[in-house]
């Protein structure tokens, strides 16, 4: 079990992850996503943390596996303004264009202010 921690903590990129797994990916699907797909990855993580097979090193790889797997598929047929793992686009509220009146406005305001 040591072993399978030791080469986990040694894995840094998407890709890497995914080859590890053995899961087949479209690097086109990673390259727009990798960041987002390694996040929710760790926050199913979390999520099973409490229910991980930690005794069972196969159990442990196939849990693991199957996460990744998850993430990886959340992002081939949606986006992650979609999927809104990070902040920014929690925040964003769906908003994906400002119209210029809207920018000018702001900048008359500011301009008074």
């Amino acid at each position: 079990m040591e072993d399978f921690l030791t080469r986990i903590h040694a894995l840094s990129s998407a890709e890497d992850f995914l080859q590890f797994f053995g899961i087949p990916f479209d690097p086109a699907v990673v390259n727009v996503s990798r960041l987002h797909i390694l996040k929710r990855f760790f926050q199913y993580l979390r999520q099973q943390s409490n229910e991980m097979p930690l005794g069972d090193e196969i159990a442990l790889f196939t849990t693991y596996r199957n996460l990744l797997a998850r993430a990886y598929g959340d992002f081939v047929n949606s986006t992650p303004a979609q999927e809104k793992v990070f902040k920014v686009f929690q925040e964003a509220g769906g908003r994906k264009h400002m119209s210029v009146d809207h920018l000018k406005a702001s900048l008359t305001q500011r301009a008074i202010a």
